[in-house]
């Protein structure tokens, strides 16, 4: 009987802790939205997210963006890109630790197009 009862208690630790992990909700642009201008890199998450990479890539190789949100714990991370996007298909790749801890990670992508 005592160890079913360990074994119960393990069993909800690990669930407890698989659920903490932080996930994006939503991004801007949205991912796979055809879009006209992208004023702002926009990712929300459902617990606090410690960005601590981001990249953008487009038709024309790798594309500079500035980050606006520091390397705090966030549920809204914001990055500036250049003011002119080229027409073309971009992806996003973050990485990332949850509240918990954990090492995440991300891709979305978007199209600018006329």
């Amino acid at each position: 009987m005592r160890q079913s009862i360990f074994a119960v208690l393990a069993l909800i630790a690990t669930a407890t802790s698989v659920w903490a992990h932080s996930k994006a909700e939503d991004t801007t642009p949205a991912n796979e939205a055809t879009v006209t201008t992208v004023k702002a890199i926009e990712m929300r998450f459902d617990d606090p997210m410690r960005v601590t990479a981001i990249t953008m890539t487009g038709p024309d190789g790798d594309v500079d963006v500035e980050r606006e949100t520091g390397m705090d714990a966030v549920t809204e991370f914001r990055a500036i890109p250049p003011t002119d996007l080229p027409i073309g298909t971009y992806t996003v790749d973050w990485r990332g630790l949850s509240a918990d801890g954990h090492p995440m990670q991300g891709t979305f992508g978007f199209t600018v197009a006329d």
